[in-house]
């Protein structure tokens, strides 16, 4: 009977629902529905996709009827009613944009309980249609409007909202002063977020309440605003506060504690940022008996502080926070050592000396210490004070300068649990340290010291407690009598990384059954892949085994892995072929990469079963075949796909192509035919395309340059054909690379509007016409190559607007007129000195770039790009005078002038380009003399100005005596060294142009008494020279004196080996 009653109830139920709405299971109700339709309408917001970094891809709205599937909506699951919309950067932020909401278009969600509207550049509401009219929404007790553009006007609307329990309104326009009865009619509020305002205070409007009266809050975040003395005095009547937050305001001198007298809950007080110079107490009134929890970070004290004094007065403190200040030379005794409670001490990043801590010892309570990047270098108060600390369970001295060895007092810090010594010098072997005695350790990190750590890990092995050990970045070395010991710890975190350790995995790997992330990179570790840790470990999510000598196959482990998470063996020497059933038995992997092996074979399509993976890099191995098309169906939350330089081949992707969210797509270096595909179109949200190297044809599509996430396009070094796209511009592109294909066409409309392009790379192509105007609207233009083309006309004085160039390469083109005096090249890591540096353009520069320099044309990528600059105009038809303001450009690394029609002199202001280490100015009509200022280019490894009209000596000191022949060859009143004539055989003066010397007869009279006497004259010069230089220049007098006594004992010993040879050679010829 009673099942049949539950039974007819349930049915009850049902008929009624049924009767009421449309509502059902995972459903909503049908007035929702609408009413959610109509907020779309009114947010203006379009359906699309947003990424999450652990679930990967979903839509926020879909087409689903059943509202309450939708992502940003939450629905009771008794009712089906709405209770939360989550409506949180719907709109995005603008700056420039001010937008009024329509609050009465929530009225229909009469159970809604969470409304979040933050971060919409909402700044108000439409006239009549605000917050007030929500005040029948009784379920509403959560409502963030933070992260958008509120006045204080929006306070009066929200009063009638008197079922809210926390109303979040940070970051807002909000300034001046707040009227307290507006407050004071949430009298259900229990948390108040106001940072990031400029309210000044709180005020009491037609002689209504002086103070806040909001019994039940217990939470006030007052932020960065600009609060003064007086806040005390209106807030002291919050008796149920319990977290009290005013830093970053304008608090100063003295702070009274009678304030807070009537806080009798407050737990949590933070007054950092403030200049509080001291707190005042009574023997009657002190600090809340409850509040355990100080924050007086980015404080000022000087010398003796009264502040440090009054710290007494807080004589229930548990935990303080001194974080970010400068404490040099102050005394730790003023005032800190009567906090005999105190429990937990954090000093990070603040300025500590020694002294500072002599009486640290006194806290006798202390559990906690942290002292992370202090500036501290001396262990003075490691052995003196710390070593006291019995009740310590945590220390924190990470990032300081301490060096030596470990104090061995440390051994009576048993209680010890958390230790961080990372990144300091401390030198010694772990095996005969204090650690050896601290065994209740369950968390030790020592990275980025000189400590000797033996990779059995033997001193630790009674530590029963380890769970964390962190030896990264010391010397790892192998016992050489170790006995093979279990050891009594279960690691869950392992990094031994950068060590320097050659040799075998650790015998205690084999006992370990927790690990959950292993790092054993950069150690030359040897034998084949741990499948056995695997097993082993079935909670292990992070493998880490980076840039070691492991070797053989990829061995799977004998069960499914369900946990691993993240799989790094790059940069080892595996071989043979991936597990074809890689995918099967490590599913919920999201990262891999198996880049610089030699792994061959094609790619098991079983990587389509990893459906969680983010990051698939292949890159740098053997592979070949095609993509697996399973791979680009199954693995649909994929991010990265990286198989540069392997052998693939045929097409990219077929029709099925599933990648949808790809960000990063490199697939440079292969064997790929036929044209880029159209699916390639859906990824929107791709950011770096790069096909490079391939033997990809067709045209550039046209859909390429709607991808408006797209930043970096590689296609250079393929069989592209056909012009330059119209219009070509991604809304986002910064790195554009298209060398080496067939393109042509004109510049005039292909790239008009991509102004934050940084790099244009259009070289070796048949590209013609001019260099368009606008170009100097691309304001962040760094790196413009355009070299072997057929771009004609004049260089565009537009080009002298980019100050952010660095590279300009149009050579082999046919370019006329003059060359622009404004041209600009600089390194960015110049630019970054001298503050001119635009740090809101990022640059990746993973993208080779081609450039001649020294004659070589080399590849630079990465960080080498950001140190070198040059110009390259050589092989145009360029006229006229090199213009001396080219010589100020003095961070210059390459300038090449060559094959010309230039006149004039070579400018003496080239002495100014200090950093310059190739300049090519020959096959011009230059003239004159080779500036002698030119010696003191000190870098100077290339210099050629062969081919032109120069004359004079050449200079042969410094740089300028490493240069050969081929320098100055093709000059004919050119004389000195490295070429084979002197002065004399000059008789003419240099003319205005090499055809008319071509043109002359080269008739020449020599007086014979002449030359002689000349020659006399020049030969005892050369003598006295020699003499001179020998008497002046010790070096160079012990060198030719060695050179004679050298070149003596050579003849002394050939004719006393050859002494008894000739004596028989002339006694035979007596003979006959």
């Amino acid at each position: 009977m009673e099942v049949i009653k539950e039974f007819r109830w349930a049915l009850l139920v049902m008929m009624v629902l049924l009767l009421h709405g449309s509502w059902h299971s995972y459903g909503c109700w049908e007035t929702e529905r609408i009413a959610l339709l109509q907020l779309q309408a009114h947010f203006n917001y379009s359906p699309q996709f947003y990424y999450n970094y652990y679930w990967g891809y979903y839509n926020y709205y879909s087409d689903d009827v059943k509202c309450c599937n939708w992502e940003r909506v939450r629905c009771s699951a008794a009712t089906g009613h709405v209770t939360q919309l989550l409506f949180w950067g719907i709109r995005g932020w603008n700056p420039f944009e001010h937008w009024y909401l329509n609050a009465s278009l929530f009225l229909p969600f009469q159970r809604l309980k969470m409304l979040d509207l933050g971060y919409n550049n909402i700044a108000g509401c439409i006239k009549n249609e605000g917050f007030e009219k929500l005040s029948t929404l009784e379920n509403l007790e959560f409502l963030n409007l933070g992260d958008n553009k509120f006045n204080t006007n929006i306070l009066s609307s929200l009063s009638h909202l008197s079922s809210l329990k926390y109303l979040y309104l940070y970051e807002n326009a909000m300034k001046g002063r707040i009227d307290i009865q507006e407050l004071n009619n949430l009298t259900n509020l229990k948390e108040l977020y106001l940072m990031d305002n400029k309210i000044e205070g709180f005020k009491s409007l037609h002689g209504g309440e002086k103070l806040l009266n909001m019994s039940s809050l217990e939470y006030l975040y007052l932020d960065d605003n600009n609060f003064s003395n007086d806040i005390l005095s209106s807030i002291k009547g919050l008796s149920s506060l319990k977290t009290l937050r005013i830093p970053y305001n304008l608090l100063k001198g003295p702070f009274n504690l009678t304030e807070l007298d009537a806080m009798n809950n407050l737990e949590e007080l933070s007054l950092s940022g403030n200049n509080i110079t001291k707190f005042i107490s009574s023997r009657e009134i002190k600090s809340p008996k409850n509040l355990s929890i100080l924050y007086l970070d980015v404080i000022t004290v000087e010398g003796r502080s009264m502040l440090l004094e009054s710290l007494g007065a807080w004589t229930h403190l548990k935990t303080l926070y001194l974080r970010y200040n400068n404490f040099k030379g102050t005394i730790f005794d003023q005032g800190l050592p009567h906090l005999k409670d105190l429990e937990y001490l954090y000093l990070d990043y603040s300025i500590v000396n020694s002294n500072f801590l002599q009486s640290i010892g006194e806290l006798s309570s202390l559990q906690t210490l942290s002292l992370h990047n202090c500036g501290l270098d001396s262990t003075t108060f490691l052995n003196q004070g710390l070593c006291k600390l019995i009740h310590l369970q945590m220390l924190d001295i990470s990032y300081n300068d301490f060096s030596g060895s470990l104090p061995l007092c440390l051994v009576n810090l048993t209680s010890l649990q958390w230790l961080d010594l990372s990144s300091n010098h401390f030198i010694g072997n772990i095996s005969s340290s204090p650690l050896r005695g601290l065994k209740n350790l369950e968390h030790l990190s020592l990275s980025n010291n000189l400590f000797q750590i033996p990779i059995s890990l033997s001193p630790f092995f009674n530590h029963s407690k380890l769970k964390f050990l962190n030896g990264r970045g010391n010397k790892i070395y192998a016992e050489i009598n170790h006995q093979n010991l279990n050891p009594r710890f279960q690691l869950e975190r392992l990094d031994l990384s950068d060590g320097g350790y050659s040799g075998a995995f650790p015998k205690f790997l084999y006992h370990q059954y927790n690990l959950q992330f292993v790092d054993l990179s950069h150690i030359q570790m040897r034998e084949g892949f741990p499948s056995w840790l695997l097993h082993n470990n079935t909670k292990l999510e992070f493998l880490y085994l980076i840039n070691n000598s492991l070797s053989g196959p990829l061995q799977l482990p004998l069960h499914f892995h369900t946990n691993l998470s993240y799989l790094d063996i790059s940069d080892n020497c595996f071989q043979g072929y991936i597990a074809p059933m890689i995918g099967t038995y490590l599913p919920r992997v999201r990262y891999v990469n198996m880049s610089g092996n030699g792994f061959r074979g094609s790619i098991p399509s079983s990587f389509g079963n990893m459906s969680l993976l983010q990051t698939l890099d292949l890159s740098n191995n053997k592979l070949s075949g095609s993509i697996p098309e399973y791979l680009t169906i199954g693995c649909i939350s994929l991010v990265e796909l990286i198989l540069s330089n392997n052998s693939l081949q045929g097409q990219i992707f077929s029709r099925t192509f599933n990648l949808r969210f790809l960000r990063e797509l490199q697939l440079d270096g292969n064997q790929f035919t036929g044209s880029i595909p159209h699916s390639l179109s859906n990824c929107t949200f791709l950011r770096v395309l790069d096909l490079s190297h391939n033997d990809i044809s067709g045209k550039i599509p046209w859909w390429l340059g709607n991808m408006s996430y797209l930043e970096i396009l590689d296609l250079s070094m393929n069989n592209i054909s056909g012009n330059l796209p119209s219009n070509f511009c991604p809304a986002n592109i910064q790195e554009l690379y298209l060398s080496r294909n067939g393109l042509q066409g004109s510049l005039k409309d292909a790239f008009y509007g991509c102004f934050e392009l940084i790099v244009l790379d259009l070289s070796h192509n048949n590209v013609t016409g001019s260099i368009p105007p606008w170009i100097g609207k691309f304001s962040q233009l760094s790196y413009l190559i355009l070299g072997h083309n057929n771009i004609e006309a004049k260089i565009p004085i537009q080009l002298c607007n980019l100050t952010q160039l660095s590279l300009i390469d149009l050579s082999h083109n046919h370019l006329s007129g003059p060359i622009l005096p404004c041209l600009r090249s600089t390194s960015n890591s110049y630019r970054q000195q001298d503050g001119s540096y635009n740090a809101s353009a990022p640059v990746s520069m993973d993208e080779p770039l081609e450039f001649t320099t020294k004659s070589i044309s080399y590849s630079y990528q990465g960080s080498m790009l950001s140190y070198f600059s040059g110009i390259d105009l050589s092989c145009n038809h360029l006229t006229g005078r090199i213009p001396t303001e080219i010589g100020n450009l003095n961070e210059i690394h390459v300038l090449n002038l060559s094959h010309n029609s230039l006149t004039g002199e070579i400018p003496a202001s080239f002495s100014n380009l200090h950093q310059i280490e190739s300049l090519d100015l020959s096959h011009n009509n230059l003239e004159g003399s080779i500036p002698s200022q030119l010696t003191e280019l000190n870098f100077l490894a290339v210099f050629n100005v062969s081919y032109n009209n120069l004359s004079g000596k050449i200079p042969d000191v410094k740089q300028f005596a490493t240069f050969d022949e081929s320098s100055y060859r093709g000059n004919l009143f050119l004389y000195g060294c490295p070429l084979k004539k002197n002065c004399t055989e000059i008789s003419l003066p240099p003319s205005k142009s090499r055809t008319s010397i071509e043109n002359k007869e080269n008739s020449c009279f020599i007086d014979k008494d002449a030359f002689h006497a000349s020659f006399g004259v020049t030969y005892i010069m050369v003598l006295l020279v020699i003499v001179a230089v020998l008497y002046i220049n010790p070096y160079w007098r012990q060198a030719w004196f060695y050179y004679i006594e050298v070149s003596t004992n050579n003849c002394y010993y050939f004719i006393i080996d050859n002494l008894p040879f000739l004596s028989k050679f002339r006694f035979c010829n007596f003979c006959k």
